[in-house]
């Protein structure tokens, strides 16, 4: 399962109590699946599993870190590394049970626990910089944004190094493992991902809260409040899923030590970068997390890349001029890191709850395949580094988005001077709105308050252009039909459909990459110009 194609919906709706008969229509299987015994975490996590997520993982990132150096374009490949890994364990088991030899059972806990290592690994590939941020702090992207250019002073640039890499790599990018785990039952079982952004955040922070006091009254699980309406198999992964939970202790110490270690490490790499930036960004992280984690859910794209390019602006401008550039490109990568990676987290466990898959296996493999990335991708830039000319404009490895970022850093030491006439007022005004709209989803009745848009979904045709807002209009459209037509088929039959649309794609996405790989281009090329 693609850890975001599990969250595309945005909110997990409960089963009405009259639809509680159709959820169980087949009380053999439902019997059979209550039956199934649930292996402990530590079982869930393999050998055999950790050494198929590396190699899946190495391959990824080899074409992800193609990708990002040539185009800057990376699709979405976690549905292919989750087909992969399904196929290559399978074919394990299969093959040794053929040779007569006794093996551990292939269970679906332990594919869930290879598809998140395998995904976090090659994620470090692309997320962690090497076609963008980084690449933009080296000197030859320095040079190519003019030696003279205001705000680039001379000296700000850092070359690439392995080992400066793998360390800033290591510091950033576990923290957002634990950036969310508080949230992380509300997030999943109260389905509350009904506002927006910082709305959405107190809002969630409050019903949490309610949710603990209740607890300590009850003495019990938290749950659903109508858990009568609750179809079995969602009792059953509830139970499952809160059976084997995260300390709060570990959290919120581990979340403490890695920010030490960060506001410790980060300085003593870049002397650009002050104590205190690493501090406010790892402060902000929670809040941003939450944020980026919920658009991700709504909208099937993980937005960590804007909240780093706010960061760099933000960051940037405070650092001055003779810091500024280098300051807002760490920040940059240091923010995206965070929520990038607890979006990531909260979706693997949603697969985990579907899957009766334990979240502290989930968390291990989620880390392990950190630890992997931070290794296997700095090793593969180098190898690309080496062997290439990356970062030349005019050849075929442009990195076109190094020069890019180091663009911005520049702009943004001018401080907010530089944006463009009314920005601050318009972004005050939509946030505004946000909120507006978000209350107004909150409190109108449930037949009015449906038609209020969703101001997270609204913003992402803004960002990464039309055809997005063209895809999901013709979805919901087909499904408003649908409902129209025959409401009880549509329930059960539109996962079934999308999920088969989103899987056909994702997987159509490692040939297509293969391809791009291998700098083989399409037979023909059809473009639309505008008439004479």
């Amino acid at each position: 399962m693609d850890r975001h194609d599990l969250g595309a919906s945005g909110e997990i709706e409960k089963t009405p109590r009259e639809a509680a008969p159709d959820m169980e229509s087949e009380p053999a299987a439902a019997a059979a699946r209550a039956a199934e015994r649930v292996p402990p975490w530590r079982e869930q996590v393999t050998a055999r599993g950790m050494v198929a997520a590396l190699l899946i993982g190495v391959v990824y990132t080899v074409i992800v870190m193609k990708l990002s150096l040539t185009t800057g374009l990376v699709p979405t490949l976690n549905v292919s590394a989750a087909l992969l890994a399904f196929l290559a364990l399978r074919g394990w088991t299969h093959a040794l049970h053929r040779l007569g030899i006794a093996c551990r059972p292939f269970t679906r806990q332990e594919n869930t626990v290879v598809q998140t290592c395998a995904v976090a690994c090659y994620t470090i590939g692309f997320g962690g910089g090497f076609g963008s941020f980084l690449l933009g702090l080296d000197k030859k992207t320095y040079e190519l944004s003019g030696v003279n250019t205001p705000g680039n002073v001379p000296g700000s640039y850092k070359d690439p190094g392995i080992g400066w890499m793998m360390g800033f790599l290591l510091a950033i990018s576990f923290v957002g493992l634990l950036t969310l785990l508080p949230l992380r039952k509300a997030f999943l079982c109260i389905a509350l991902l009904i506002g927006d952004g910082f709305y959405n955040f107190l809002k969630v922070i409050l019903v949490t809260l309610k949710s603990i006091h209740e607890k300590s009254q009850r003495g019990r699980l938290n749950r659903v409040a109508d858990e009568d309406s609750v179809a079995i198999d969602d009792l059953q992964r509830n139970e499952v899923f809160n059976r084997d939970n995260i300390p709060a202790w570990v959290t919120y110490a581990g979340y403490a030590l890695l920010s030490a270690i960060a506001v410790v490490a980060i300085p003593l790499m870049f002397r650009e970068v002050k104590w205190y930036f690493v501090v406010i960004a790892y402060l902000l992280a929670p809040v941003l997390g939450f944020c980026n984690a919920y658009g991700t859910g709504l909208t099937d794209m993980n937005m960590g890349y804007n909240y780093g390019k706010v960061a760099l602006f933000v960051f940037a401008a405070w650092a001055g001029k003779d810091n500024g550039v280098v300051a807002g490109l760490v920040t940059c990568g240091l923010v995206k890191q965070l929520v990038l990676v607890s979006a990531d987290l909260m979706h693997d466990f949603k697969t985990a709850h579907l899957t009766l898959t334990s979240p502290r296996s989930m968390l291990v493999g989620q880390a392990a395949g950190t630890l992997m990335g931070c290794v296997v991708a700095p090793l593969t830039f180098f190898l690309f580094y080496e062997a290439f000319d990356v970062g030349n404009p005019d050849g075929y490895w442009k990195a076109p988005y190094a020069l890019i970022y180091r663009n911005m850093a520049i702009l943004g030491v001018e401080g907010f001077s530089a944006l463009p006439q009314h920005c601050l007022q318009l972004c005050a005004a939509f946030f505004a709105f946000a909120v507006l709209a978000n209350l107004a989803r909150d409190f109108l009745p449930r037949r009015l308050g449906r038609f209020v848009p969703l101001p997270m979904a609204m913003a992402v045709p803004f960002l990464v252009g039309a055809s997005f807002a063209i895809d999901m209009c013709v979805g919901s459209l087909v499904v408003f039909l649908w409902h129209w037509l025959d409401g009880k088929k549509a329930a059960l039959l539109i996962p079934a459909v999308a999920s088969g649309l989103i899987c056909g794609d994702g997987i159509w996405i490692f040939p297509s990459s293969l391809l791009a790989l291998a700098k083989i281009k399409p037979p023909m090329c059809m473009k639309f110009t505008p008439g004479s």
